[in-house]
């Protein structure tokens, strides 16, 4: 599948009602690709010039069931997983822009609560998306 940029309010706000605003959905899996690397000479290329993470997200839904999130840039990753004495079932989430950044929160109250909030959330330069198989 083609990815897809968000890169305005409008497109933000069609990706959410598509997604159903993530009601009902989970994280999946996750994977960050840094940018470095030792080549076969054992030397190092010590910079993180991609930054890239890459989310599956899965929902309780026949349509769309399953997307995949890039975020390019990353600049903050904050990974709360519970443990098995917890369900972890995302109801709602904080999707949105600010000062050039795009911001995702596994809730509503992300926005509001961002200096204390202790779940799982991401900052990145960049995002776009796809529905996966």
């Amino acid at each position: 599948m083609m990815w897809n940029e968000i890169n305005t309010e409008q497109e933000l706000n069609e990706f959410l009602e598509l997604y159903g605003n993530f009601h009902d959905s989970c994280l999946k899996e996750l994977r960050y690709i840094s940018g470095a690397f030792v080549n076969k000479n054992l030397g190092m290329h010590p910079i993180n010039d991609k930054r890239k993470l890459y989310v599956v997200f899965q929902r309780q839904c026949e349509k769309n069931p399953t997307i995949e999130i890039e975020f390019s840039g990353l600049l903050k990753l904050n990974l709360l997983p519970n443990d098995e004495t917890y369900t972890c079932e995302i109801l709602d989430v904080a999707m949105f822009f600010e000062n050039g950044e795009f911001y995702w929160g596994d809730s509503i109250w992300f926005k509001e609560e961002r200096e204390q909030y202790d779940g799982t959330w991401i900052c990145a330069k960049r995002v776009r998306w796809r529905i996966a198989e």
